[in-house]
């Protein structure tokens, strides 16, 4: 006759809450204009800003940057990783083409644009996030920040955020 086997302990521990509230969501525009074709700017304090105008406690926050030349993505702060990040990138897609400005260009420029190598950045480094929310702040993990990625930038651009969770009552 087979034994049963036992389940491990599990080293995890669960200490769920319920939540309860009413319904709502809360959509807010940034608009943003960066001074250069391309850079990464920290935004989590925007983000919160808008999540305290809510009034939700508790819920998520999806953060979309509304163009496919720019990415919102969460990393640490941290002003040489984001150096490395768009050397990495830049590496990854080059301006011009995939030899850099050495060969042919991207295919997307027979179109009179100039900015492939932006919509392949973007892919590579996503598009949007939602993050947590939890007494009506950012959820994040230790070190976790959010950003705004910019390549193909020197005009205006917006970020949607929208708050949806539960106001206390």
């Amino acid at each position: 006759m087979a034994q049963a086997i036992q389940p491990l302990a599990s080293p995890l521990l669960y200490m769920g809450k319920l939540v309860t509230g009413a319904a709502a969501t809360y959509v807010e525009e940034m608009w943003v204009e960066t001074p250069k074709r391309r850079m990464i700017t920290p935004i989590t304090q925007d983000v919160q800003k808008i999540i305290t105008q809510s009034g939700i406690t508790d819920g998520l926050v999806l953060v979309n940057p509304m163009h496919i030349t720019a990415s919102v993505y969460v990393n640490d702060l941290e002003y040489g990783l984001h150096e490395d990040i768009m050397d990495w990138l830049e590496r990854v897609a080059p301006f011009g083409g995939l030899d850099g400005n050495n060969g042919a260009e991207y295919r997307h420029h027979r179109t009179g644009e100039d900015n492939g190598d932006a919509h392949l950045k973007r892919q590579l480094l996503g598009h949007q996030v939602t993050m947590p929310v939890q007494n009506g702040r950012l959820h994040l993990g230790p070190w976790e920040q959010i950003h705004y990625a910019e390549f193909d930038g020197q005009r205006r651009k917006r970020i949607l955020v929208k708050v949806v969770g539960l106001i206390e009552e």
